[in-house]
C-alpha cells in the first residue's frame, strides 16, 4: 500500500513538472530564434565587404585584373606589414592623428561656440546664418590657396583647414539642437520662475544634448576626409603623404595598404564616437 502511494506520488510530481518543462522548451525557442536574428543583424553590415574582399582574391588569382593596376591582396598585407614593422606605418599615423585631433578640437569648440550664440538668440542668427551657409558651401580645397597666402604651407594651414571642415556640422547641428527644445518646457520654466540661466541648463541644453553628439560625430568625419585631402596636397609626412609617395613611385601596393588604414582607423573611431553618442546622447 505505501509502494502504491509513493508511486503515486512520483506520476504526480512527473506531471506537474512536465508543464514547467514544455513552458521552458516554449519560451526557449523565441529566445533561440531572437539570438540567431541579432546575430543575422550584427553579420550583415559585414556580407558586402567580405564579397567584395573574395572578389580581389578571386580576381588576383585568375588574372583579372592586371597587377599594376590592382595589386594581389598578399601583395597588399605584406606591404602593410612592412611597414608596421619598420615603424614607418605608425609614424605617419601618428602625424595624422595628431593633425586630425588638433583641427577637431578647435573647430569643434568654435562650431560650439556659434551654434549656441545662434541657437540662443534670435539676432545674431539674423546677422550670421545666411552668411555662414554662403561660406560652408566652399569646399575645403578651395579655401586652400587663400589659407596658403595667409600662414604658407606648414601645419597652421592643415590645423585650419581641418578645423573649417569639422566647424560647419558641429555649429549646425548645435543651433537645431537648441531650437528643438519644446516651447511648452519653456512656458513651464517661465512659470516657475527660472532664470535665464537655469532654462539654458536644465530644460535647453539636456533635449540639446543628442543633436550636439551628432554633430560632434560628423564634424569629426569631415575632419577626417579633409585631413586626408590636405595631406594628399601639402604635406611632407602623415597618411594622405603615403598614398601620394606611393602614387608618384607607381607602389599601387603602398597606396593600397595606406587606404585600408584610413578606412580602419576611420570606422574605429566613429564606432567610439557613436558609443559615445548611444552612452551620453540619450540614443538608442
Amino acid at each position: 500500500m505505501a509502494a502504491d502511494q509513493v508511486s503515486t506520488a512520483l506520476l504526480s510530481a512527473a506531471d506537474l513538472a512536465a508543464p514547467s518543462s514544455e513552458l521552458a522548451a516554449g519560451q526557449g525557442a523565441p529566445l533561440a530564434l531572437a539570438r540567431l536574428r541579432r546575430l543575422g543583424a550584427g553579420l550583415l553590415p559585414w556580407l558586402l565587404p567580405a564579397a567584395l574582399l573574395t572578389l580581389w582574391f578571386a580576381g588576383a588569382a585568375q588574372g583579372w585584373i592586371s597587377p599594376q593596376v590592382l595589386p594581389p591582396p598578399q601583395f597588399v598585407f605584406d606591404t602593410l606589414r612592412d611597414l608596421a614593422s619598420s615603424g614607418e606605418l605608425w609614424l605617419h599615423v601618428s602625424a595624422s592623428l595628431q593633425r586630425v585631433l588638433v583641427g577637431f578640437a578647435a573647430g569643434a569648440v568654435l562650431g560650439l561656440v556659434l551654434g549656441s550664440a545662434m541657437g540662443l538668440s534670435r539676432s545674431v542668427e539674423a546677422y550670421l546664418l545666411p552668411t555662414f551657409n554662403a561660406l560652408v558651401q566652399i569646399p575645403v580645397l578651395a579655401w586652400m590657396p587663400f589659407v596658403l597666402l595667409l600662414v604658407g604651407i606648414g601645419e597652421p594651414l592643415k590645423y585650419i583647414l581641418i578645423a573649417k571642415a569639422a566647424l560647419v556640422p558641429v555649429a549646425l547641428n548645435t543651433l537645431q539642437g537648441f531650437r528643438q527644445t519644446p516651447q511648452a518646457l519653456r512656458e513651464v520654466g517661465a512659470v516657475y520662475g527660472y532664470t535665464r540661466r537655469q532654462q539654458v541648463l536644465e530644460i535647453v541644453l539636456p533635449h540639446a544634448v543628442p543633436t550636439l553628439f551628432t554633430g560632434l560625430r560628423l564634424g569629426f568625419t569631415k575632419a577626417w576626409l579633409s585631413l586626408v585631402v590636405v595631406e594628399l596636397v601639402a604635406s611632407s609626412e602623415g597618411l594622405g603623404y603615403l598614398i601620394v609617395y606611393g602614387r608618384q613611385l607607381f607602389q599601387l601596393d603602398q597606396v593600397m595598404a595606406a587606404v585600408i588604414v584610413v578606412g580602419a582607423i576611420g570606422y574605429a573611431i566613429d564606432r567610439v564616437l557613436d558609443l559615445g553618442e548611444r552612452r551620453f546622447g540619450g540614443t538608442r
